[in-house]
């Protein structure tokens, strides 16, 4: 689909659980000037980003208490809550290079802005919510290792995009399928879905017949190159993790070793 051509299609079946879905519409090809100043022009957002996640933090608290006790977010919440993780996926989206178009500074977009996400109102499971921040823990890893993984090398898709004026196939495929996941953790957390994030490495190809595919991530159907970098990415998340640690450990016995020097 080139960029802006929207085509709503059926919503995804429910098998057993509805999943969040981030559906991206690519561009045929993308602007190099836009490219080029991608992180400048996003700044703007950043800064409305920063702001947003303060509001929906207090706002989770709230809706985690609520949820404790009607078993479900309350509407006003939950209408916030997606609110917030949409901007956010837009925003994602841009500065991740998925997409051409600039961002709106509105919590809704456009019916014909080329990234949305879908998210139903669910009941939730009480028990679920009270341990919400032990359960998550294991998805947190997973979506920090494959985001920091694909930042490591972040310079080097620029440059790819830059000079062909698009990100090639694969490299589309695999950025949208580490963005998704870190949608679904982000739904998760903040209580919008019961469902536990899944399919890093794309869908079966059955959630949605190709027919009636709704944009290029419904179904996300990963080709080998493409879990290839999935698999990347989460290699060198895991080696920057160590490295990190591994630094900050030197630094600490360092300056433990002066401390007791100067004693």
């Amino acid at each position: 689909m080139a960029e802006g051509q929207w085509s709503p299609g059926r919503k995804e079946a429910d098998a057993d659980e509805f999943r969040p879905v981030l559906d991206i519409v690519e561009p045929a090809r993308q602007r190099r000037l836009t490219v080029l100043l991608r992180l400048l022009l996003l700044v703007p957002h950043f800064i409305v980003l920063f702001l947003l996640h303060i509001a929906a933090f207090f706002t989770v608290i709230v809706g985690w208490f609520a949820a404790l006790v009607l078993g479900r977010l309350p509407d006003p919440v939950f209408r916030f809550l997606t609110g917030v993780l949409g901007y956010d996926m837009r925003v994602s989206a841009s500065d991740m290079l998925l997409i051409d178009r600039y961002p709106p500074f509105a919590l809704t977009p456009p019916a014909d802005y080329p990234v949305q996400i879908e998210v139903r109102p669910t009941p939730l499971n009480r028990l679920a919510v009270l341990f919400r921040i032990f359960l998550m823990i294991p998805a947190a890893i997973v979506q920090s290792l494959a985001v920091y993984g694909w930042w490591a090398l972040a310079f080097v898709w620029w440059l790819i995009t830059l000079c062909l004026g698009r990100m090639p196939r694969p490299l589309f495929e695999a950025t949208a399928a580490t963005l998704r996941y870190r949608m679904r953790f982000s739904a998760y957390v903040m209580m919008l879905t019961p469902a536990y994030p899944k399919a890093l490495f794309g869908d079966d190809g059955l959630a949605v017949p190709p027919e009636q595919a709704r944009s290029a991530t419904r179904p996300l159907v990963l080709s080998s190159a493409a879990k290839w970098l999935v698999v990347l990415f989460l290699v060198l998340g895991l080696a920057g993790h160590i490295t990190s640690s591994l630094t900050a450990s030197t630094t600490d016995d360092t300056t433990d070793t002066q401390l007791v020097d100067r004693t």
